[in-house]
C-alpha cells in the first residue's frame, strides 16, 4: 500500500492516515482520500466547534451538525468557526 494519498482537500499527493478514521464504508472512503494532514486539521476544528457550541456526541443532531461541516472542510467550503476565532498566521 502506498504511504501517500491524493488528498481531496489539498489536491495533491500527500502522506496517508496510518489507519482508517473509524470504522465501515466512511472510514475507508476517508482513509483513501484525505490525507493525515488534513484529518489532523480536522480533528482541531471538529474539538473546536464542540467545546465552543457545548455540543453533545450523542445527540444525533449534533452528530449530522458534524458531519456537514467535514464535508464542507474537505470540500474547501467555510465552515463554522468558534466565535472570536482567527486563525494563526503563518
Amino acid at each position: 500500500m502506498s504511504s501517500t494519498v491524493f488528498c481531496r482537500k489539498y489536491k495533491k499527493e500527500l502522506p496517508r492516515m496510518d489507519r482508517p478514521p473509524y470504522p465501515g464504508p466512511n472510514g475507508e472512503e476517508i482513509f483513501n482520500n484525505v490525507s493525515k494532514e488534513a484529518w489532523l486539521e480536522w480533528l482541531a476544528l471538529q474539538t473546536m466547534l464542540i467545546n465552543e457550541k457545548q455540543l453533545s456526541l450523542a445527540d444525533s443532531s449534533s452528530r449530522k451538525y458534524l458531519n456537514e461541516q467535514l464535508e464542507k472542510f474537505l470540500s474547501n467550503n467555510l465552515t463554522d468557526q468558534p466565535e472570536g476565532f482567527s486563525p494563526q498566521k503563518d
